[in-house]
């Protein structure tokens, strides 16, 4: 982005000086400014569940749970092993930036959830289980061809599935099947296309009082806007098309994400803006007002189109506030949900149970010498766009290896000839001819700096809502020094930056790191 955009009510996009639970009643969108995009909402009894898609990182399709629709926290995973997807998610491969796990949903259906989703490459997927934490069954490949997206499961009163998605290989053309009893296949000869325009996807089919409904968006001009038809039966005949919220490039375009009715019997929308930053595509959640039998989304204007909400009150009772990241002392015996890794990780070259309170990685070669983008096991999570953040990683260097390098990094997949904002960097030690140095790197470019005497190293990454990042380095976890002000936040391959730790070693495999606890603030906030 070349600037901040002023977004209505007095809200410039991307100032948030007020973001998600106020605590007095009242919420601020977005309610998760930072990288939730493809978002999908359920509501089970008091309970609220979210999915939101994860690219090429593992384990894959986060799973959130919330009790008032603004608190979020991450409960687990749906894709442990992005190898059941394909290979090419593998540590071995790493070479799906921007593909690997797009949008999905999520359902509550005989007593399991239910979550389908596509990948452009490898076609759907589908997963249950009987809580959102998991365990959740091995993959079952739904649909094997390329070029689709964006699919959504329904069931009707009569426990009759069926699975709507996106051909957008074939000019977006909008497929209707009827799904096999166990829910697993598509029943071969029910496909109908029931709807085509110009960038129609995110179908979600939703059935409202004895009235079909399904929801979708598209391109109009230059912006990507929120549609509905509506049927008194799942095949048809569908209405014409209903226009839910104006076109909103100021705000980011919200378009993607779930409908949901409260508790209280007030309906709510969540989803993402569409246009992503540095920070990636932020969550909000907008009210729904029901108008002659259609689901307008944010306030209506004189014409009975919604839009923007940027304050709202509370949809649930007074709670604690959460956020879906956040630090961890790695004294579980797994690892925690907020934690992401970059690929499919190589399983023997980290452990929680070698050294108890540590995480340890063991180094070994990239695969494209000291390209981070190419670094196995590379541990991280979103960064988060507020008014100040801080992520702060000691590590434990007594077991490395002549060769090896560890440390903090930022990273988005951009290349450089697409963007001359860096899209790595990273602060940390190198060991060489047993000593060890610090050491700066920017884009695959390395520099040593002095020797680094010490067994341990804080490394700690600050920023703010102008995405530049301040690397710094300490002894203590007290006093630290700068080494790299200044340093710009990137957007790339449909991701927002991310934050994490690293090792690897081009000399072999050698050497391992103990990354002691890791502490996130966000907005001066500990999660």
């Amino acid at each position: 982005m070349a600037g901040p955009c002023q977004a209505g009510d007095g809200v410039t996009w991307g100032d948030w000086t007020r973001w998600g639970d106020l605590g007095n009643g009242r919420y601020r969108n977005p309610v998760l400014p930072a990288d939730y995009s493809d978002l999908d909402a359920i509501r089970v009894g008091d309970d609220y569940y979210a999915i939101t898609s994860t690219f090429q990182f593992s384990p894959g399709m986060a799973v959130l749970h919330s009790r008032d629709l603004v608190n979020w926290r991450t409960v687990g995973h749906a894709v442990p092993d992005l190898t059941q997807i394909s290979p090419e998610l593998d540590w071995t491969r790493m070479n799906r930036y921007g593909r690997g796990i797009w949008a999905g949903a999520i359902r509550h259906h005989a007593g399991r959830f239910w979550i389908y989703f596509g990948t452009p490459d490898e076609g759907y997927f589908m997963t249950s289980a009987e809580r959102p934490e998991g365990p959740w069954a091995p993959l079952q490949h739904v649909l094997r061809e390329t070029g689709w997206d964006d699919c959504a499961p329904f069931w009707d009163d009569d426990g009759k599935g069926y699975l709507v998605g996106t051909h957008f290989s074939d000019g977006y053309k909008i497929h209707l099947w009827e799904l096999s009893a166990d829910n697993r296949s598509l029943v071969p000869g029910t496909d109908q296309v029931i709807y085509q325009s110009k960038g129609s996807e995110a179908s979600k089919l939703y059935k409202f009082n004895g009235t079909y409904y399904h929801f979708f968006s598209e391109v109009q001009g230059d912006s990507r806007v929120m549609m509905m038809r509506r049927a008194p039966s799942i095949r048809g005949p569908w209405s014409e098309k209903r226009q839910l919220m104006q076109a909103d490039r100021a705000a980011m375009e919200p378009n993607q994400g779930g409908i949901v009715q409260g508790p209280d019997g007030n309906w709510y929308f969540f989803t993402h803006h569409g246009s992503g930053d540095w920070a990636g595509r932020a969550a909000s959640l907008l009210p729904v007002h029901w108008i002659d039998g259609w689901p307008v989304i944010g306030q209506p204007d004189r014409a009975g189109i919604g839009t923007m909400v940027w304050e709202g009150r509370m949809p649930g009772m007074p709670s604690v506030r959460r956020f879906p990241q956040g630090g961890d002392d790695f004294d579980a015996a797994t690892l925690a949900p907020v934690w992401e890794w970059n690929y499919q990780p190589r399983k023997d070259k980290w452990s929680l149970a070698a050294r108890p309170g540590h995480l340890r990685l063991h180094a070994f070669p990239g695969l494209d010498g000291a390209n981070l983008l190419k670094v196995g096991n590379v541990l991280t999570q979103r960064v988060a766009r507020t008014g100040s953040q801080s992520f702060a990683a000691r590590i434990g260097l007594a077991g490395m290896a002549d060769g090896q390098h560890a440390g903090l990094v930022h990273f988005t997949a951009q290349p450089r000839a697409a963007n001359p904002a860096e899209s790595t960097a990273s602060a940390g030690i190198v060991m060489v001819a047993g000593e060890r140095y610090l050491e700066l790197s920017r884009d695959g470019s390395y520099t040593r700096l002095q020797p680094w005497k010490h067994d341990a190293i804080w490394l700690r990454s600050t920023w703010g809502l102008d995405g530049k990042t301040t690397l710094a380095v300490s002894a203590d976890g007290a006093s630290y020094e700068t080494v790299l002000p200044g340093l710009s936040l990137t957007w790339g391959a449909y991701r927002g930056s991310r934050v994490g730790v690293f090792t690897f070693n081009p000399a072999g495999e050698h050497g391992y790191v103990d990354v002691d606890r890791v502490t996130y603030r966000i907005d001066n906030q500990q999660y």
